[in-house]
């Protein structure tokens, strides 16, 4: 047999940037899909095979980049351009009868990786076309790659068999993952060894076979002694560049033979779609000379109603939109452009609302005196539920995630028509995952929450952060004094270049690192240093207030509004746990586990005659891991009121609590916190500074005392094993395909992940719904008092003195009865003129 397999997007890749861009007569982009097809049909010309393979890519993270945050991350999105066809070049390759294959957590190369390794175990052939290298190590006896290529309209392919790979490299197929993992990859930012190209990394795996047998013979006096110096620095960098480079051949994929014959598919739709991308050159080539094109049903074409038209009291249900800055509704056969005052009118109306992004048009309500109370579905928020690792959530991509066709069509609105069945199809899914009570009842009041919120902002004390400002440069003044004068002479501290040679030069210190532009500098190689010269403190202590000035003093100055409030927004479709992040500032980076960084708070005011009430749960995690975990020495712990830290170091040191040193109890909190993060022996002998041996132990017998927390770990692993996801007490999913990888390294991490995730994503979930019950209380007994910030487990509200009292009751009832567990939830309230003083 004969098996031909394509990386789809590899050559829809090349397809859209071999040929100009091409068009319909009314605006849809098709030269992707004819520059597919074209090389598409070359292929099957020139291989003659018995089944073909068509590999795609998800939009989800892999377990690349699960193992390194960097991979990949140097490439820019997808063109809308090219975005637009692949859903609609998908439904051509289905009408023609291919079959098409994608895996979420792993890559089309890990497809074509498993696909070849299983025809090559049964002696058939096997053909890989791509546009990507990478596909050369997969080269033997039975495995041919074929590299395909658009040139000037034209496609291409250069043939790469065994022989071909190892006249060109000068190494075997296998080995050129041993070549990247030296060299590096700039395209998917694999970063392999500094310093070392592709001629030098060659070299090496020629004259010693592979990455171990460099390392093992690092010595030799074929290494040259710069090279010698680079593979030395950066042998982690290396080895883990060696597992990005390496595909997958052994992933869960259908692989027995028959699976991927072609089909009969549906030729009179193949035709149509052809006909309609007025790609009429490819019919015959695919043997669809006449063949009748299947008539699509003419979608009816929609008047646009004029604002004024939109009832004065709407009711019944409305899809509403947002295309190019400008807002419409949708209900049943009619397309209603709204200005801001329809729109305002129609957020508080006794119509029901299907929205997409209800945040900004909560803040159009909340500026007219409304809530957007006829809001009840944001189908943003529902993609975020179903997909948290998505990178981004439009209309546009979801309609072609969800195959959602049009039901009309309209052109000023090209959108309108697909909006009641992507928000059908949102919703329909959200309720078979159970996480529509958490949608209806958490996020999406939550988004009006976070409207408030943007709009009251933080008073700042811009005077005393500008004075900050002023003294944090005096003290870089006198840091870099005293740098010079113990250096000798003035150069640019802030130049890694310039201070390397300062320091490893000039003052001759033993140098631990060496990067592509010459000594390493960065944060860790000072800290190792300090005892060598006394100038390493003051280039520490430079730094630190340079960070402070730079980042967020001038970066906060940068950001208050004109009415000397901070307006960040708050982003409720990132995390992949549920936890909330800001931006624009980013409050939850604001330092507080350093006295001088935490001075910053001091400069987030409340207004005169206000204080603020600031609220923070005790230990939320690990109470939720007690009451999870069902341990009944955790929950007692808690239950009685114990400090959870020395009553585990008591139990695990067999020691009474008052013959607890401050050193054992901050061991015992490493593991308390580390636990359910899965933290290792290693990593833990570094946070306590023993032995990995004693760690190792430690961790032991803290799980032999706890036994419910280790049946917690276990039972989370297996289940998400067995599911593919792990939940949150509220259902909030997380899909977890690390889990079923080969890779040890990489289904550790998706053990850490499957361990923590319920723990820390009830956290998150916990808080939200704490956020909506006091925004809710404070409005419900008419105070003037508002929520303003939300950091990690942390409320802050601005409140009049007069009902200071009141509102630190409310924080501490709605968020210590939020929920009701077998552990209970505490609150510690604070108040203060500022976020200093009230923490």
């Amino acid at each position: 047999m004969k098996l031909l397999v394509l990386d789809g997007n590899s050559i829809v890749n090349r397809a859209f940037y071999g040929i100009k861009l091409l068009t319909t007569k009314d605006g849809r982009y098709t030269n992707a899909i004819y520059g597919f097809m074209n090389i598409l049909l070359n292929l099957l010309k020139e291989v003659q095979p018995d089944e073909v393979a068509i590999a795609f890519d998800l939009k989800a993270p892999t377990f690349r980049h699960k193992m390194y945050d960097g991979y990949k991350a140097t490439r820019k999105g997808m063109p809308e351009e090219l975005a637009q066809q692949m859903p609609v070049l998908k439904e051509l390759l289905a009408d023609l009868g291919f079959v098409m294959v994608s895996r979420e957590g792993y890559e089309a190369d890990d497809i074509l990786g498993t696909l070849s390794a299983a025809a090559a175990a049964r002696g058939d052939e096997c053909y890989l076309a791509t546009g990507d290298r990478d596909s050369l190590q997969l080269v033997n006896e039975h495995v041919t790659v074929l590299l395909a290529a658009t040139r000037m309209g034209r496609s291409e392919t250069v043939v790469m068999d065994k022989a071909a790979v190892e006249e060109k490299y000068g190494v075997t197929p296998k080995q050129l993952i041993e070549v990247k993992s030296l060299m590096g990859d700039t395209s998917d930012n694999i970063p392999g060894v500094a310093g070392v190209g592709e001629k030098t990394a060659l070299a090496l795996i020629q004259k010693f076979g592979s990455l171990a047998g460099v390392y093992e013979n690092i010595d030799d006096s074929a290494i040259k002694p710069g090279v010698r110096t680079k593979l030395t620095t950066h042998k982690e960098e290396a080895e883990l560049s060696r597992k990005l480079a390496e595909i997958d051949c052994a992933i869960p994929v259908e692989t027995a033979p028959g699976t991927y014959k072609r089909g009969e598919g549906d030729a009179a739709a193949a035709a149509g779609l052809l006909a309609e991308l007025e790609i009429h050159s490819l019919a015959p080539r695919l043997g669809l000379d006449g063949v009748t094109p299947k008539a699509a049903a003419p979608a009816p074409e929609l008047a646009v109603v004029e604002p004024d038209v939109l009832p004065m009291l709407p009711e019944g249900r409305y899809e509403l939109a947002q295309e190019n800055g400008s807002w419409y509704a949708v209900q049943e056969n009619a397309v209603y452009p709204l200005d801001e005052a329809a729109l305002a009118r129609l957020l508080d109306s006794d119509a029901t609302l299907r929205v997409f992004d209800a945040k900004p048009l909560y803040h159009l309500a909340l500026a007219n005196g409304g809530e957007g109370k006829s809001i009840v579905f944001d189908a943003k928020l529902a993609a975020y539920l179903l997909n948290p690792a998505a990178s981004s959530y439009t209309v546009e991509n979801l309609t072609a995630e969800y195959g959602i066709q049009p039901a009309f069509r309209c052109e000023s609105a090209p959108l309108a028509g697909v909006l009641a069945g992507l928000y059908d199809t949102l919703s329909a899914k959200v309720t078979e995952e159970g996480m529509d009570r958490l949608l209806a009842e958490v996020e999406l009041p939550l988004a009006l929450v976070l409207a408030d919120m943007e709009r009251t902002g933080m008073l700042v004390d811009k005077e005393g952060l500008v004075a900050f400002g002023e003294k944090m440069k005096q003290e870089l003044e006198g840091c870099l004094a005293r740098i010079y004068e113990q250096v000798g002479y003035e150069f640019n501290v802030n130049s890694p270049k310039q201070l390397g040679e300062a320091l490893f030069v000039k003052l001759g210190l033993p140098p631990r690192k060496k990067t592509k532009s010459g000594y390493s500098t960065n944060a860790e190689t000072l800290e190792s240093l300090r005892s060598e010269h006394p100038v390493i403190d003051d280039i520490l202590q430079y730094r630190t207030y340079q960070k402070l000035n730079s980042t967020y003093v001038e970066g906060l100055l940068k950001v208050i509004g004109p009415d000397g409030r901070m307006h960040s927004t708050f982003n409720q479709t990132e995390a992949r746990t549920g936890r909330l992040s800001s931006s624009e500032p980013n409050m939850q980076n604001i330092p507080i586990r350093t006295p001088l960084g935490s001075q910053l708070r001091q400069f987030f005011v409340a207004k005169p005659g206000c204080t603020l009430v600031d609220a923070d749960y005790s230990q939320i995690e690990l109470r939720l891991l007690a009451h999870i975990s069902g341990d009944e020495s955790m929950r007692q712990a808690f239950l009685t009121g114990q400090d959870i830290h020395r009553s585990t170091a008591a139990k695990i040191y067999n020691l009474p609590p008052e013959m607890i040193t401050p050193a054992l109890r901050s061991s015992a909190k490493a593991v308390n916190f580390g636990i359910v993060y899965g933290i290792g022996a290693f990593s833990l002998s570094r946070d306590i500074n023993v032995s990995v041996k004693e760690a190792d132990q430690f961790i032991k017998n803290y799980l032999a005392t706890f036994p419910g927390v280790k049946n917690y770990m276990d039972e989370t692993i297996a289940h998400g094993t067995e599911k593919g996801y792990v939940t949150t007490l509220f259902g909030r999913r997380r899909a977890l395909p690390e889990l079923a990888s080969k890779n040890h390294n990489l289904r550790a991490l998706g053990e850490r992940m499957a361990m923590n995730t319920p723990i820390q994503g009830t956290a998150a979930d916990v808080i939200k719904l704490a956020m909506v019950k006091v925004w809710r209380r404070l409005r419900t007994e008419g105070l003037a008092a508002k929520l303003i910030l939300q950091v990690h487990d942390e409320l802050i509200v601005e409140a009049p003195e007069a009902e200071a009292e009141t509102v630190a009751r409310i924080l501490k009832e709605e968020m210590e009865g939020a929920v009701s567990y077998s552990v209970p939830l505490t609150a510690d309230v604070g108040q203060g003129k500022t976020w200093l003083e009230s923490h």
